[in-house]
């Protein structure tokens, strides 16, 4: 089963990978994570990274489709992946497909979790973090129960400089410029699976696995 996650910043697509990564078998690959484990490894492709990672600059197209067929050639993608956070552009699912076509093998399902703004930006400024332990709370969803104060430590509880609206909007917007244009893109190969992000955790996990199975489609 070969997956591709995508929807706005806070839509939940890092929650429902794992989910799906455990029910499939078959490993969760985040752009983030194997950006930062390449650097760390200190393989070829990953030292040139760490160049324009050290300098704030985007990775280019290039070095990152290098990265990902290298994290596609380990042992534990032979039964598929989950991929999160890419492709982010049109240019980068061309480059995704050239590459599965070279392996022989193409992608299953595009999954799209549709979540208003105005409910993704709830989720993020609703969200508290503990100074302290770290230990994360919401005040819609998992409030603390003595007002700002951790419930673990007794520590402050604060909103990360991310989770300020002025933050959430920017993102929100860079994702609507670069890549929702990749939902039609997707819907033309016939791939797109569009779902209710705004549904209980596994309740969406739930109709993802039946759309996944056909049952729904």
């Amino acid at each position: 089963m070969n997956l591709v996650l995508l929807g706005p910043p806070g839509a939940g697509k890092g929650t429902q990978a794992k989910k799906l990564s455990d029910y499939y078998g078959i490993p969760h690959i985040s752009t983030g994570d194997i950006l930062r484990a390449a650097v760390s490894e200190g393989t070829a492709l990953g030292l040139k990274a760490k160049e324009y990672m050290e300098k704030g600059l985007l990775v280019p197209d290039d070095l990152i489709m290098g990265i990902i067929n290298e994290r596609l050639e380990k042992p534990d993608c032979r039964k598929g992946f989950v991929m999160d956070g890419f492709p982010r552009t049109i240019n980068q699912a061309e480059g995704l497909k050239k590459l599965l076509d070279e392996k022989n093998t193409k992608l299953d399902a595009v999954i799209y979790f549709d979540v208003p703004k105005g409910e993704l930006i709830e989720r993020f400024t609703g969200r508290r973090v503990c100074t302290r332990c770290g230990a994360t709370y919401h005040v819609r969803y998992n409030p603390p129960s003595r007002g700002n104060t951790c419930d673990k430590c007794g520590s402050e509880l604060i909103i990360r400089a991310d989770d300020k609206k002025e933050t959430v909007e920017k993102r929100i917007s860079v994702y609507e410029d670069e890549t929702k244009p990749l939902i039609q893109y997707y819907e033309k190969e016939g791939l797109l699976i569009s779902i209710d992000g705004t549904k209980p955790i596994d309740e969406v996990f739930e109709e993802l696995i039946s759309l996944l199975r056909g049952e729904k489609r």
